[in-house]
């Protein structure tokens, strides 16, 4: 069985890394609720978070923080929300571990573009290219 997140890490499907370490990645969503959301993941295939060593585990969220800071300061969100699934009962839909980081505003919810689930808010290629070069900027500070 394929996993889309190793083919954009293996560099076999397109994608806007805005971080990457040894063993973490991280990358614009290809689904754009708000401006800025990003997947956090690790290189290596590991399906669920029961599945992450303790070490891993650290490596990830260290990375995660640093992300989210540099989100905030790229979109000026005043919220984040941090959304992990595990398993088919909890809606993953990519059997590769990944936290989603979605920047929040006051009435994003009104809008009707973010809930717990986003579909539908498709990104044009040359608006992730502009994210991803911003998040870049944010996260060499």
């Amino acid at each position: 069985m394929s996993c889309i997140f190793c083919e954009m890490i293996s560099g076999k499907v397109e994608a806007n890394f805005v971080y990457q370490s040894d063993e973490v990645v991280a990358f614009l969503s290809e689904e754009q609720p708000n401006p800025y959301k990003v997947v956090v993941a690790p290189r290596k295939h590991i399906e669920t978070i029961y599945d992450l060593d303790d070490q891993l585990a650290a490596r990830i969220f260290q990375a995660t923080v640093h992300v989210a800071r540099a989100i905030r300061r790229a979109s000026n969100c005043p919220g984040l929300s941090l959304v992990q699934a595990n398993g088919h009962a909890a809606q993953q839909r990519v059997r590769h571990f990944h936290l989603h980081l979605l920047p929040r505003f006051p009435h994003d919810t009104a809008l009707g573009r973010v809930f717990l689930r986003w579909e539908g808010c498709p990104a044009e290629r040359s608006e992730l290219e502009r994210l991803a070069a911003d998040l870049h900027a944010q996260l060499s500070h």
